[in-house]
Formats: structure tokens, C-alpha cells, sequence
């Protein structure tokens, strides 16, 4: 059986029942668009995802990456892929007719990338991370910026990274040291390193533009000293393009993810490498966390795809391996079952359907509210604020789980490299690490997000799961109080904060992140739901997947918030020698 890497009637579920994607052409950015033109564009992206992207997959992965003389060698078949990813207009699909985008809603990209990331993460990681740099360009550098190095990266002839990390920094960006120096040709000459920068060199395209935190010389201490500059590999000089003093330093050996590759910089060895300043000086990381942001929901779809890919290679194999009998059946001779007909290999593939399901509805019904947010929706911006944490961080960490349970219905299959499950494995893992770790969304989520603006957001939320609670036909008891329970618990440790306790407010902030998810999770099935009717079997799997959801998930709500209410400090309170 052909691994379908998503299933086409659980997009066309979310998209047109869910989100009611088609609206968007009322929307102004989007008027030139309709049902017809989204369609092509998601064909096509299935299409390119398996014909050619998923062919590729294993090759890619056992490969990796290579290092050779200073410059970096990517799979011999990573410049077909990215060409035809390219030609697709996947890298500026979203952005506008202006800069050669086709102004495609995020909503429908979204959910049309899915499938390419499901088929080879790879080049279509080294796609997404050139949209946000270049986006990042468009929105905050002046003309000639756009037009030397946006435009480019849109074309796709030049590729573009985020480089904010630095070794001694991890993700502490108030204590990056790289340098600018005012120069005077009005560029600023960078000095540091950088490391753990995806796709931050390659064979595949003519240039690399590096989105660049730095410090300008006599920048305010900390987050505030930040700025943002442009830093080419080649740098455009009297109508070529010359060597910018930007070295490879060593490439980072990545138990996923092999295929792109992650690199140590050096800026300026020499004293040659020049910056263009992006927008204003000391307002970098305000400007970054524009593509951050965007990297993490790209993130979430990421670990969504991975899971789901893995989901489907799972689940064709416990229809097909026979193993065992029923256990109603005493007949030794009896000819074995298919794994599938084994009550525990079903928990096993109905968990990984209901966090496939769920992942996939949140990553499109977070990029609606994107879409909104872009046209002024001040409610969708709320609910999108909130929900980026969420979106980041469930489908990377449930994910996980979901990829350790293909692996493991694959049984000792499942633990050997012949197959694939141990590759997606390793691959999702680190989605819950870049782009700002499970911790880091938890402390965002519960400091900042919540609680911002009197708690408006979670109002915001709660009112929309309402709304689709009173429409839902299935036992959701348990959901309507669990939205109590979060609203009662967030004024709680809101006080607590208040008071000057911020240390107890965010104790257990991963745990409330991880209580918040359910609830978000649940409201996700309950959409479904509502959306499929009848009788179908696609329609009664979304119902059992929810059913399996709401009754063994909801209830962990409450030992979740337990621990965040009482600020127990078992771990806050352990000493290192007691290690």
C-alpha cells in the first residue's frame, strides 16, 4: 500500500467544512482568488509531495549532509527536489503579486505544504526558513534591501536563514556578542559566530543570505542592544558577487533532520564580512520574532506531517503483518491475524489518530486566524497569540509519542533502520527543541499570553470553544469543565504574580501548557465532529478518535492543574549535589 502521507479527506474536512477556507476570497488580499485556485495549488502540492519528494526521503536521510573543503554537499537529489519545490512557487506563495508571490491565504498554504513536509522534510525546510528571511526583508528593510536581497530569495535563486544562536547563548539571546561596526560605505562590518543555523550553507543555490542578530558598537545591554542585518555568504560588489568572510565552522551531526544541515558560523575572521542593516538599529529582535513566530507554526505543521506520514506507514502495516490470534480463539491451527485485529496495536493507532487529527485541525484553524489577524481581526489576533505556544508545541511533543507508537507497532521491524518509523523518530524529536523548546512555550504561554490585556485571549478562547461545545453532539461535559477549571486556575496564578510570586505562577508552566493543549486538542475534535456528518467510515473514525480524546485526556486536566495550583516544589527545590 502507498503511504498517502496525509489523508486527503481530513484536509478537505478542516479546509472547506472547519475553516470555511473558501470565505477567504471576501477577504481583500485574496479576491483574485476561489475554491478552484486553491484546489490546484493543494493538487499540485500532493502531487509533488508523493510522486516526488517521498521517493527521496530514505536516500536523503541515510546520506545526510557533507563537509567538504569549507563548503557544504547536500544529497546529489536535493537540487531536483528544491528546483521543483522552487518552480511550484511553494517560497513565496503567501506573499504578494509585488514581490512575485501569488498572495495564497496561509490557511491554504498551510495546509498545502503539510504534504511536502510529510513527503521530505528537507527541502521544503530549506524553502520555508528562505520565506520567512526574505519575508522579514520586505516587511522592515528599504527598497534597495528588497530588491538585492528579497527578491532573490523569493525567485528562489538565493536561499535565506535565521541566525540568532550563539555556542555560549543557546537561547538566551540577551547574551549574544556578535559585533557590528558602523563602516563607511554605510554597511556595518559583523564579527562573531553563530551555530546550529539550518540550511546556513549549500550547493543548490548561487547564495545564502543570513537574517543576523548583532550588537552595534555601544548598543544598550541586553535585549534591547539587538539589531538585525542581512549578511549574503557573497555579497553583491561592482555587479558580482565576491566572498563575504562568512566561514562554515563545523556542521552539526544531527541525529534527524539529516538531510539539511546545521552549521557553526564564523562572521569575520578576516575583518571582510559586511552586514546591511534591516529596519531600525536596537529593534532586532522585536523584527526577528516576525519570522520566528512564523517558524513556529511552520514548526507545529512539521511535527503534524511527521506524525501523520508515520501514522499512515504504521497503520498500512498493521492491516497487512499477520501475527497471533484473536483472543477468543483457542484454535492453535487457526491461521494468524492481521496486528490490526489486536485490541492493543487498535489504542496503539487510535492514539495516533487522534493526535494526527487534532494536530492537523490546529495547524489549519491557527493559520485561518493568521489570515484574519492580517486583515485587522483584533479577536483572531488574540486567539493566535494564544495559540502559537500550543501550536509549536503539542504536535512536536505529542508527536513524538505518536512516532514512538508507529515504531513500536512495527515491533522489532520497527527498531531496525530498513524501516522507516526510526527515521521519522529522530526527525520530530527536534521540533520540540528549535524554534524556542516545550519550556520556553510554556513560559510564554502562561507569562505573557494569557495574562496579557486583562486575560482578554483566554476569554476569547473560551467563548469560541463555547460556541462549538453548544453545536456538539457528543458527551462534552468534561470540556465545559475543563474550561472552567483553566479559567479559574489562570486568575489564580495570575494573582500569584501579581503579588510578586512569579516564581510560583511559573513553576509549572509546562504544565500548564500541557493542560491548555488538551483543552485545545479537545476543541479541535469537537470541530471535526461537528463538520462530518454521517454515517461513513471516515466520519465514524473522526468520532471514535474524539470519543477516545475526551475520556482519556480531558480527565488529566485536573491532576494538571493541581500541580500548577499548589506550585508543588519537588523539583524547584532539588539541589544540585542532591543529583
Amino acid at each position: 500500500m502507498t503511504n498517502p502521507l496525509i489523508d486527503d479527506r481530513l484536509v478537505d474536512l478542516v479546509l472547506w467544512d472547519v475553516v470555511d477556507a473558501a470565505r477567504l476570497t471576501d477577504l481583500p488580499r485574496f479576491q483574485d482568488h476561489s475554491r478552484e485556485t486553491f484546489e490546484l495549488y493543494l493538487g499540485s502540492c500532493r502531487r509533488l509531495a508523493r510522486e516526488v519528494l517521498f521517493p527521496t526521503y530514505r536516500e536523503m536521510d541515510e546520506a545526510g549532509a557533507q563537509l567538504v573543503d569549507g563548503r557544504v554537499k547536500l544529497h546529489p537529489k536535493m537540487r531536483d527536489a528544491y528546483a521543483q519545490i522552487r518552480e511550484l512557487g511553494v517560497i513565496a506563495a503567501t506573499r504578494p503579486e509585488a514581490v512575485g508571490g501569488a498572495s495564497l491565504p496561509a490557511t491554504i498554504a498551510t495546509m498545502a505544504h503539510a504534504y511536502l513536509q510529510a513527503g521530505n522534510l528537507s527541502p521544503t525546510a530549506l524553502c520555508g526558513l528562505t520565506t520567512g528571511a526574505a519575508h522579514l526583508i520586505e516587511a522592515f528593510g528599504d527598497e534597495a534591501l528588497k530588491e538585492t536581497f528579497a527578491l532573490p530569495m523569493y525567485e528562489g535563486r538565493w536561499t535565506g536563514t535565521m541566525a540568532l544562536t550563539e555556542p555560549q547563548a543557546g537561547s538566551s539571546l540577551a547574551d549574544i556578542t556578535a559585533r557590528a561596526t558602523l563602516a563607511a560605505d554605510g554597511t556595518y562590518r559583523i564579527e562573531g559566530s553563530k551555530i546550529f543555523i539550518s540550511g546556513g550553507d549549500q550547493d543548490v543555490t548561487e547564495n545564502v543570505v543570513h537574517l543576523t542578530l548583532a550588537r552595534i558598537d555601544g548598543a544598550p545591554p541586553g535585549t534591547r542592544g539587538i539589531s538585525l542585518f542581512a549578511v549574503p555568504r557573497l555579497r553583491p560588489e561592482g555587479g558580482a558577487l565576491v566572498d563575504n568572510d562568512v566561514e562554515v565552522s563545523g556542521l552539526i551531526h544531527k541525529i534527524g533532520w539529516r538531510a539539511l544541515p546545521s552549521l557553526a558560523l564564523a562572521y569575520g575572521s578576516r575583518g571582510d564580512c559586511h552586514g546591511w542593516l534591516v529596519g531600525e538599529p536596537h529593534r532586532g529582535l522585536p523584527q526577528m520574532f516576525q519570522m520566528m513566530n512564523e517558524a513556529r507554526l511552520m514548526i507545529g505543521v512539521q511535527g503534524a506531517a511527521t506524525a501523520s506520514v508515520a501514522y499512515h506507514e504504521s497503520l498500512a502495516y498493521a492491516r497487512e503483518r499477520t501475527q497471533g490470534r484473536a483472543l477468543t480463539t483457542r484454535d492453535p491451527a487457526s491461521p494468524p491475524v492481521p496486528l490490526v485485529e489486536h485490541a492493543d496495536v487498535r489504542r496503539m493507532l487510535l492514539r495516533q489518530k487522534a493526535i494526527v487529527d487534532g494536530s492537523l485541525c490546529l495547524a489549519a484553524v491557527t493559520a485561518r486566524l493568521a489570515d484574519d489577524a492580517e486583515h485587522g481581526d483584533a479577536r483572531a489576533q488574540l486567539l493566535l497569540d494564544l495559540l502559537t505556544p500550543v501550536t509549536k508545541s503539542f504536535p512536536a511533543e505529542q508527536g513524538y509519542e505518536s512516532n514512538v507508537l508507529a515504531l513500536q507497532i512495527h515491533g522489532g521491524y520497527g527498531y531496525s533502520s530498513e524501516y522507516l518509523p526510526e527515521a521519522w523518530l529522530r526527525d520530530q524529536k527536534l521540533n520540540s527543541i528549535h524554534e524556542g523548546t516545550t519550556g520556553i512555550q510554556g513560559l510564554d504561554l502562561l507569562g505573557r499570553k494569557v495574562v496579557a490585556k486583562g486575560g482578554a485571549a483566554l476569554a476569547a478562547f473560551s467563548a469560541a470553544v463555547r460556541e462549538d461545545l453548544d453545536r456538539s453532539a457528543l458527551d462534552v461535559g468534561g470540556v465545559r469543565a475543563a474550561l472552567d477549571r483553566v479559567g479559574a486556575l489562570t486568575a489564580s496564578l495570575g494573582a500569584r504574580g501579581l503579588s510578586g510570586d512569579v516564581a510560583g505562577m511559573l513553576a509549572h508552566s509546562a504544565d500548564y501548557l500541557a493542560l491548555t493543549s488538551i483543552v485545545v486538542i479537545a476543541w479541535m475534535h469537537v470541530k471535526l465532529t461537528n463538520a462530518a456528518a454521517g454515517d461513513a467510515p471516515f466520519a465514524q473514525g473522526l468520532r471514535q478518535s474524539a470519543r477516545y480524546w475526551l475520556a482519556t485526556e480531558v480527565p488529566r486536566i485536573e491532576h494538571l492543574a493541581k500541580l500548577c495550583e499548589s506550585a508543588e516544589s519537588s523539583y524547584v527545590e532539588m539541589q544540585d549535589d542532591w543529583f
